[in-house]
């Protein structure tokens, strides 16, 4: 039923409720919006989501890469796990926005159309000051960032040093966010939204399909290009982009002392250093507490790992990415916030069952023959 081992169940069973936050923080703006102010004031729960979320990446990603040994069957795997369900729902609100339904964000205005829509399909939208189509998508730009950086150190044999990657970034990102607060890659410079998109992408298939020094520099350039963007790119701020790539490190570095590959000790230490020095990245009241309780969920999460969760809390995780990118849709188009929540889960299990599950069957089946052919 789930799509994760039972020993990974505790990652879904914190997919779900961090999803759940996401919704709820954006349809209390919608439907509450003096109340929720309030809230917010208190505890920003949609930091709380996706914080959750990129904790959740960093300790799976990597271990993703490394179970399977392969770079070109990561790189398929997440094709196969994003892409069909991002590229329906895209369509869908070009859909809606086309019969009137859904409005767009006002910047799609100003670009170019193929450059907007390379951007979204790459996930680089948010580090390439590009409109999203699908507003929520802005965190799968660092997702895809922190892709990159994996994948080129596990084709540098240098994987294994999460945790320190985690202490260094976590105050570079203090540093840097004082020195560069605002993104230098603001404007409209469709050329450069163009070219280093082509150039992730063509890294990424060189990375995929090469071999020997050429797969490994094309997999280090990836990892600078990922990097890069999100210093140069994070419309959020600097020391904002760079607290998450460093909170997805310290996830990884939870990763390998689980492994036993590193201390408990040093990985404790890469997780408060990167806690401490992401609560003032940025000027809310309602972050510091977010960010908190984000970390503590984890802990929490992780500490109960081998209990068993009740079955609707890991099914909730596994149709999350659903949940993820269609609540956006249904806010504008259900004014009730009772139907909103009645609607939402069951056509995000739908979703899963005739896109999200098939697809990841299919892109399995294909890197089973093509091992089969080698």
């Amino acid at each position: 039923m789930f799509s994760a081992p039972a020993r990974l169940a505790w990652l879904d069973a914190l997919r779900g409720p961090a999803a759940l936050a996401v919704t709820l923080h954006h349809a209390g703006w919608t439907f509450a919006p003096g109340l929720w102010a309030e809230v917010d004031r208190r505890i920003d729960f949609g930091a709380f989501g996706v914080f959750v979320f990129f904790l959740v990446s960093g300790y799976i990603i990597p271990a993703s890469l490394e179970r399977r040994g392969d770079v070109r069957a990561f790189w398929t795997g997440r094709a196969f796990r994003l892409l069909p369900l991002l590229i329906s729902v895209c369509g869908l609100v070009l859909l809606l926005a086309q019969a009137g339904v859904l409005p767009l964000e006002p910047r799609l205005a100003d670009r170019p159309v193929p450059v907007v829509a390379l951007g979204n399909l790459t996930m680089l939208q948010e580090l390439l000051n590009l409109p999203p189509l699908i507003s929520v998508t802005w965190t799968l730009s660092y997702e895809m960032a922190f892709y990159l950086i994996s994948v080129a150190l596990f084709q540098v044999r240098q994987a294994g040093r999460s945790a320190e990657i985690a202490v260094v970034l976590a105050p570079v990102a203090v540093g840097l966010g004082l020195l560069v607060p605002q993104t230098m890659l603001g404007g409209q410079d469709d050329l450069a939204a163009t070219l280093l998109p082509v150039a992730v992408v063509a890294a990424i298939v060189v990375t995929a399909l090469g071999r020997g020094k050429v797969r490994t520099a094309a997999a280090v350039a990836g990892g600078l290009l990922g990097l890069g963007l999100v210093i140069l790119g994070s419309r959020g701020g600097t020391w904002q982009g760079v607290i998450i790539l460093a909170t997805m490190f310290a996830g990884t570095a939870v990763y390998r002392a689980e492994r036993g590959a590193v201390p408990w000790r040093t990985a404790a230490v890469a997780v408060a250093v990167v806690l401490v020095c992401g609560l003032p990245a940025k000027d809310d009241p309602g972050w510091a507490p977010a960010i908190t309780l984000a970390f503590g969920a984890f802990a929490l999460a992780f500490a109960l790992r081998r209990r068993t969760f009740p079955r609707w809390l890991p099914w909730l995780g596994m149709i999350s990415f659903s949940v993820y990118l269609l609540h956006p849709i249904l806010l504008h188009v259900i004014p009730d916030p009772v139907l909103y929540f009645l609607v939402l889960i069951p056509l995000s299990a739908t979703t899963y069952r005739l896109i999200e599950a098939p697809a990841q069957r299919l892109g399995k089946r294909l890197l089973a023959a093509g091992a089969e052919r080698r």
